[in-house]
Parts: structure tokens; C-alpha cells; sequence
């Protein structure tokens, strides 16, 4: 396996910028997932690394060496698919061993990857079916075979789970979480779903309009989002946020709501009163039925099995709240709540996250 490392890469298609200067170092080994939603140039970028589109200028390196000059066959990467890309006329035993085939590699060989990779995947019985007789899970595990008996130095996943129903996109990502876990493989995983972002990755790529807005754990970026979007696209129900203005001038720092409503914070923050910001807070964070909260009325409830969301509605400001207590399927059309300080992401007038002052 081998690192990669994008320096400054752009790309435009024609006059129109796609990538606008994406640096990302991805260590050996490691798993990687580009998260953001349709167009901000995650698939794009992905198809830079495998050699399928040319970069505007910049520099790709696998394994400490060069490649944007190298041919797709040249850069040593396997690639995973949304729509499989099976081969109808083969048994999946064939369709695995096609690239081996190509390079006239020893019967041996070949008849060893194959069967090892069949061994992980689960599809021993299945050497003989063709694509047809498959499933769509079977389908993209023979496509995951296929990588996998090339040993390349990377593995690129382009949404590979898009077109499976929710318990197989399930399954699937227990299966590869446990697959790079064995192989220890170099992968970058491309995806618009942030569940599979949180549960896959290593670090998390999210991206925007083309430029990257943070890199880190899963639960750095759920818990400590660098901006609005990392915050409103990453979590789910996703974080609350709630316009207001920044007051120093009491005893505590605090937040003032646009109908007066004053929210306290737990310190001071690098601002000058007056200024306006943006007050965000997760669901699981709302606490319900406090003594003092504030009044808020409940305008919808959706139970999901394992917890109950809220929407609510507090001085005409919408507001979903999460809780476990199944009361609440009973509860009456008002509650109050309250936003504990320690919970609290203020984000400032640009939508970067606010420090709190030394």
C-alpha cells in the first residue's frame, strides 16, 4: 500500500472551476471519506486520483511518486463503482479475475486471488453464478472482489452503496469497515450519505463548492464543525441554528435571540457585543421540561424506534429536540426547554467557528 498525497490541485472544465485548490495528505493505510453533497466536487476530485480526468494544475502523488501524467492502467489503483461495472458474459469468478487475466499472470496466481478474495467476500458459492443471478449486495461485492485481487497500492470507492436498499447499505458498510480492518488498504471513499462517512472513515473529508472545509475524526467534525456547513450538513437530525446577537455586557456572556430571548454561554468569546452571529446546538443536546426553560410548542412528533424528535417551535424560531423518553409520544402541545452552555457552537457573521477568549 502506499500514501497520497493532492497538492493544490484544480480543476476546471472549461472556464468553470470544479476544484479549487484541494491539498489532503492521506497516510498509508489509512481510510479516508470525501463527505459533501451533490456537486461540490468529491467524485471529481476522486476521479483526479485515479487518472480518469486531468488535473487544471496541481500535483497527485501515490507512493512518493508522480502521477499526473501516468495513464489510469499505470497508477496502480483499483476502483469500486456505483453501478458495478460487471462484465454480464462472465461468472463472477471471471469478472474477479479480469485484470490478472489481462496481464497474463500465472494460473496460479490468479486462482490463489481469487479464491482469497472469495474467502473475504463471502462468495465461494457464487464463483460460478453470473451477474444476472445475483444480488445487487453480491454484485458490488464481486466488484469489491475484483479490486482486491489486483493488490493495488490504493482503493477508490465512488458511492458504492447508492443503489442498495437501507439494510443492505448497512451490511455493506460492516463489510468494508471489517475488509480495510484485514487488508490495511490505502482508500479513499467518496459518498454524499454522512452516516457513512461517520461509520467508515478514518478521517472525514467534507467538502463544499469545491474547496475542502475541514479534515479530522468523525467526532471532530460532529463535535467541534469548523463552519455553518460542516455543522447543518454533518449529523443527523442536523444542528440547530438559531441567528442572533453576541452581548458581553451582563455578568456572562450570552446570545440575544432576534424576539429579545437571552441565552447564556459559558465564557466569553473572542467578539464585541453587538456582533452578529449565528447559535448552534444538536438536538441531543436540547434539554426538555427544565424548571426556568423557555416555553416552546410542539408542533410535530416523529418517533423513530430508538428515540423520539421533537419539532418544536420557540417564539416562532423552529427547533428540533431529540430524547429518549417515550413520554413524550403522551406529552401535550407545549414543553419548555433550555440550551446548556457547555453544548454550545457560536459561529461568526462569515459562518467560521468562534473560539472562546483566553
Amino acid at each position: 500500500m502506499a500514501s497520497i498525497d493532492i497538492d493544490n490541485v484544480r480543476k476546471n472544465y472549461g472556464a468553470v472551476p470544479v476544484l479549487h485548490g484541494v491539498d489532503l495528505t492521506i497516510k498509508d493505510g489509512e481510510f479516508i471519506v470525501l463527505v459533501g453533497p451533490s456537486g461540490c466536487g468529491k467524485s471529481t476530485l476522486l476521479r483526479t486520483v485515479a487518472g480518469l480526468e486531468e488535473v487544471s494544475s496541481g500535483e497527485i502523488r501515490i507512493g512518493g511518486a508522480r502521477v499526473n501524467e501516468r495513464h489510469p492502467k499505470d497508477r496502480d489503483i483499483a476502483m469500486v463503482f456505483q453501478s458495478y461495472a460487471l462484465y454480464p458474459h462472465m461468472n463472477v469468478a471471471e469478472n474477479m479475475s479480469y485484470s490478472l487475466r489481462l496481464r497474463r499472470a500465472a494460473k496460479e496466481r490468479i486462482a490463489s486471488a481469487v479464491s482469497n478474495a472469495a474467502g473475504k467476500l463471502g462468495l465461494e458459492p457464487l464463483l460460478e453464478r453470473r451477474p444476472k443471478a445475483l444480488s445487487g449486495g453480491q454484485r458490488q461485492r464481486v466488484a469489491m472482489g475484483r479490486a482486491i485481487v489486483r493488490q493495488p497500492k490504493a482503493f477508490l470507492f465512488d458511492e458504492p452503496l447508492s443503489n442498495l436498499d437501507a439494510r443492505l447499505r448497512e451490511q455493506m458498510r460492516a463489510e468494508i469497515k471489517t475488509l480495510h480492518r484485514d487488508l490495511g488498504a490505502t482508500s479513499i471513499y467518496v459518498t454524499h450519505d454522512q452516516i457513512e462517512a461517520m461509520t467508515l472513515a478514518d478521517r472525514v473529508v467534507a467538502m463544499h463548492g469545491g474547496i475542502v472545509q475541514q479534515v479530522g475524526s468523525p467526532l471532530e467534525l460532529y463535535d467541534r464543525p469548523a463552519n455553518l456547513f460542516v455543522a447543518s450538513f454533518i449529523g443527523s437530525p442536523a444542528m440547530n441554528l438559531l441567528k442572533g446577537t453576541y452581548d458581553a455586557s451582563g455578568a456572562e456572556a450570552g446570545i440575544v435571540l432576534p424576539d429579545g430571548t437571552r441565552i447564556a454561554l459559558s465564557g466569553p468569546y473572542a467578539l464585541q457585543s453587538g456582533t452578529e452571529v449565528t447559535l448552534g446546538i444538536r438536538p441531543e443536546h436540547v434539554v426538555l421540561s427544565p424548571i426556568d426553560g423557555l416555553p416552546a410548542r410542539v408542533s410535530l412528533v416523529e418517533p423513530t424506534g430508538f428515540g423520539i424528535i421533537l419539532h418544536l417551535s420557540v417564539h416562532d424560531l423552529p427547533l428540533i429536540a431529540f430524547t429518549l423518553d417515550r413520554t413524550r409520544l403522551q406529552s401535550g402541545p407545549t414543553t419548555a426547554i433550555a440550551f446548556p452552555p457547555e453544548h454550545l457552537h457560536l459561529f461568526d457573521g462569515a459562518g467560521n467557528r468562534v473560539v472562546r477568549a483566553n
